[in-house]
């Protein structure tokens, strides 16, 4: 069976699909790799490496006729005409969000698996591509907001003075979230993180992180480890309580994200107005509409003297670990769902059935469904 992988043409996009390392993981399986002429160039693999590793380089129509179609982002509509009927792609899709992708590769009887809907249990752990690159995001959410500060993030005593350790205040404690706490931890920051799940509290306090609970309510009910519904009086609490605490920080990053919906918005412009002129906050979900009221996607913005970055694809901007993390995110995928022979369509197996977007002309993804149909 012969897999392909595209060069990505979103723009700031600068990862692959597959790395020289994961094509040789699957040529040892018996797959044939093809490869799109300077697909990996932006993430420092040569076409040569490619060719050493044992692929092939090709063009883009060429490749777009094997068996396997990879990507990292969704395909365009215009990549799904050049599309050999009823093969099979595997990228990111956030299908709910591209109803014209949906109906192009329904009409093309792609079979399409996309990497955000794969179920997030154990035993697909190494194929779960939301926290692989989740995690290097939150390592560069810190990196960025550093650069953008005019202090330095640790103590420091000298002869001259003391200076103070810089403060850093964390919307979220998932994947993205707990990496920036050990991050800005290591480089010697005090951190403190808000979350509406009160579970969260043991993870933060374990990477030294300072946990900002609010007291005296409830109203938090949390599904598979994420909030389901959060009562009004818990969230006026909590605003109440992040305006105390965002005034003394120096640095904010924002991290929520709600499936199918727009971003919340937990920074309000009264908020960015109260903090120290000069502080900076990294927003991580503009690619979602925004966790500030003020950020603007792919742009740094200076608003009533604090930065606000607006950077939607941090991944990107670590191109290398990127790439490695995804690749072997998406064989290990692969290789569960097909062998060299084809693929194996057990449509009820738990991976194949949440993964599954496409197939045979139909929309069989129950969530896409849901969200697409209302």
């Amino acid at each position: 069976m012969k897999v392909g992988v595209l060069k990505e043409t979103k723009p700031l996009e600068t990862r692959v699909a597959l790395t020289p390392d994961t094509v040789k993981q699957l040529l040892k399986k018996g797959f044939e790799v093809v490869i799109e002429k300077d697909a990996g160039a932006l993430s420092s693999y040569s076409d040569e490496a490619y060719q050493a590793a044992g692929a092939t380089i090709s063009t883009r129509e060429d490749v777009a006729q094997a068996d396997v179609v990879l990507k990292v982002n969704a395909l365009t509509t215009d990549e799904v005409k050049l599309l050999k009927e009823g093969n099979v792609t595997i990228s990111f899709l956030y299908a709910y969000t591209i109803p014209e992708v949906v109906e192009a590769l329904k009409a093309k009887n792609t079979s399409a698996f996309s990497m955000d809907a794969v179920p997030r249990i154990s035993r697909a752990q190494k194929m779960d591509a939301l926290s692989s690159q989740a995690n290097l995001a939150g390592y560069k959410t810190v990196i960025a907001g550093a650069n953008a500060l005019g202090k330095i993030f640790p103590l420091m005593m000298t002869a001259a003075g003391t200076i103070t350790p810089t403060k850093v205040l964390i919307f979220g404690a998932g994947v993205a979230g707990l990496q920036a706490i050990a991050t800005a931890k290591r480089l010697g920051a005090v951190v403190e993180v808000t979350d509406v799940r009160p579970e969260t509290k043991e993870q933060v306090e374990s990477l030294g992180g300072r946990f900002l609970t609010v007291e005296g309510v409830e109203g938090v009910k949390v599904e598979g480890g994420y909030a389901k519904e959060v009562s009004a009086e818990f969230l006026q609490k909590q605003k109440e309580l992040v305006e105390k605490h965002i005034k003394d920080a120096d640095l904010v990053i924002t991290t929520a994200l709600v499936i199918g919906k727009k971003a919340p918005v937990l920074v309000s412009e009264e908020m960015v107005k109260s903090m120290k002129n000069g502080s900076v906050i990294v927003d991580m979900a503009t690619e979602s509409g925004g966790n500030c009221a003020l950020s603007e996607k792919d742009k740094t913005v200076v608003k009533h003297g604090v930065t606000i970055i607006g950077d939607s694809n941090l991944p990107a901007q670590l191109p290398v670990n990127a790439s490695q993390l995804y690749g072997t995110n998406i064989i290990t995928l692969l290789i569960h769902l097909a062998d060299k022979d084809g693929f194996k369509w057990e449509m009820e197996e738990e991976i194949t059935k949440g993964s599954l977007i496409t197939h045979k002309g139909e929309l069989v993804h129950e969530f896409t469904k849901s969200i697409l149909n209302k």
